[in-house]
């Protein structure tokens, strides 16, 4: 990557800043790195309109979970300020009505105080069967909890529900894409990730072994590499 071309990191549902933290370091030290607050407003369109006035002029994106559905509507908005797009475990799916039912019930349960009970409840399926007991993680998911607090996680799902089916518009998509997933995740499965990569021209798909929906801190090593390559092609 040019180390004048900036790199925008947006993070997932009911994540902060922390789910970059094992990455960071190596991604700072090929240029600027700016990370969005997406906790302010509840649709899409207004979170990636808030992103992009903060953002610089042109820059590189990568999306996590939630944030690649930010990274979609950002390329919908504005595709000329986006030099290269990284979509990590995310779909171009909208939500299903299954899924919107379920949302909202865990909604009403983080009204009542239980977001930290959620999450807990969650974790085994967010990460490789292998770290369903790795405290270190589960520390960093409810920190990343308190970061968002009930509100934005409020503003997130709502947000999600709402989201486009952004299918139809990845062959829009130009500029060099990378999309990124582990083996293991069972919140958003393979098969959209390859889906989306078979959407998007020339795009690079990679598969992290042993690894679940949390790429980041589960696999920083292979996670580093993948979007290095991806700064640098």
């Amino acid at each position: 990557m040019d180390q004048t071309t900036p790199l925008l990191l947006v993070p997932g549902l009911a994540s902060s800043a922390r789910i970059y933290a094992p990455v960071l370091p190596a991604l700072w030290r090929l240029g600027p790195v700016m990370i969005a607050n997406h906790i302010r407003d509840d649709s899409m369109a207004a979170i990636a309109a808030r992103a992009l006035s903060g953002a610089p002029p042109r820059f590189a994106l990568a999306g996590h979970s939630m944030g690649g559905y930010i990274a979609l509507e950002i390329m919908r908005q504005a595709p000329e300020r986006v030099a290269k797009l990284a979509l990590i475990n995310t779909q171009a799916r909208p939500d299903t009505p299954e899924a919107t039912a379920r949302r909202r019930g865990l909604m009403e349960r983080a009204r009542r105080g239980e977001l930290r009970a959620i999450r807990e409840e969650s974790f085994p399926e967010l990460v490789h069967p292998s770290r369903r007991n790795d405290a270190d993680i589960l520390k960093l998911v409810h920190a990343q909890d308190e970061d968002v607090g009930v509100e934005g996680y409020l503003r997130q799902q709502t947000a999600i529900i709402a989201r486009m089916d952004s299918r139809p518009t990845l062959s829009t998509i130009k500029c060099p894409t990378l999309v990124l997933t582990g083996d293991a995740d069972n919140t958003i499965l393979n098969a959209f990730s390859k889906e989306m990569a078979e959407g998007i021209a020339g795009a690079r798909l990679v598969v992290l072994e042993r690894c679940g929906h949390l790429p980041q801190p589960e696999q920083p090593e292979a996670t580093v590499r993948a979007l290095t390559e991806w700064l640098g092609g």
